[in-house]
């Protein structure tokens, strides 16, 4: 009883996890792991904005551009910035105690955010920085209130402004975001930057499960030939059992 217990909470986690954040609708993301456009765009904009500050220490630069269809001598002349060899690991420079000292802690390391948070998580949550002049970084984020971070995307989208309604929650009145808006000041449009965004969550579902589409190829061929196997084994019934009935 107590084996199925444990089982059944560690099963919970992920949800669990999840719950834990604030009453925030996601973003369908509507990513598609089968764009190899939109991966090497999100790679270019990952290794360009967040790589100073986060690292995905468990995928190598090397399987990255072969998976994604970046040649070895671009992805290294155009997307390894520190000198690292096409071998290493996506690590930055960062150390972590100061990074800590800055930030309050130190920035986590993304190579598995999308399967903890989910891709729609990271979609709504880059859509979702506005301007908070009593925050460190002058930025708040309604899917991660108190979020330790700048808007490091800000000179793509421009300033972003949150407009707030007074709503109840479970017998409390809060303040709660309900739009956010940009000052048009970005270097990109409103649809530009959407567009980048669903790139840099598509780049990061990866990242979390680079083998996914290898996987779900084996799935349907092992489904097929169960499928197939059972056709076979209730014909073979059928034949052994033709002469009792």
């Amino acid at each position: 009883m107590m084996k199925k217990l444990i089982i059944g909470l560690f099963a919970l986690l992920p949800s669990l996890t999840m719950a834990a954040g604030p009453s925030v609708p996601l973003l369908d993301a509507n990513h598609d792991l089968t764009d190899k456009a939109s991966l090497q765009r999100g790679a270019k904009l990952f290794m360009n904005y967040c790589l100073g500050c986060h690292q995905m220490q468990y995928q190598r630069y090397e399987r990255t551009f072969r998976d994604i269809g970046i040649p070895t001598k671009v992805g290294e002349e155009q997307l390894i910035f520190d000198g690292s060899k096409v071998g290493s690991h996506i690590l930055n420079a960062i150390e972590q105690d100061d990074a800590a000292k800055w930030f309050g802690a130190p920035p986590p390391d993304l190579t598995l955010v999308a399967r903890v948070r989910g891709a729609d998580w990271i979609y709504t949550y880059l859509k979702s920085f506005y301007v908070d002049e009593s925050r460190p970084f002058g930025v708040n984020n309604s899917v991660f209130p108190s979020v330790g971070m700048p808007h490091v995307l800000q000179e793509l989208q421009g300033v972003p402004t949150a407009r707030f309604e007074e709503v109840e929650e479970h017998g409390v009145k809060v303040q709660k975001v309900v739009e956010i808006t940009t000052d048009g000041s970005g270097e990109m449009s409103d649809d530009e930057y959407d567009h980048a965004v669903r790139d840099l969550t598509n780049f990061l579902a990866y990242v979390g499960e680079p083998t996914r589409l290898q996987s779900e190829a084996i799935g349907y061929k092992v489904l097929g030939f169960l499928v197939i196997l059972f056709i076979l084994a209730f014909l073979l019934k059928k034949e052994y059992w033709r002469d009792v009935h």
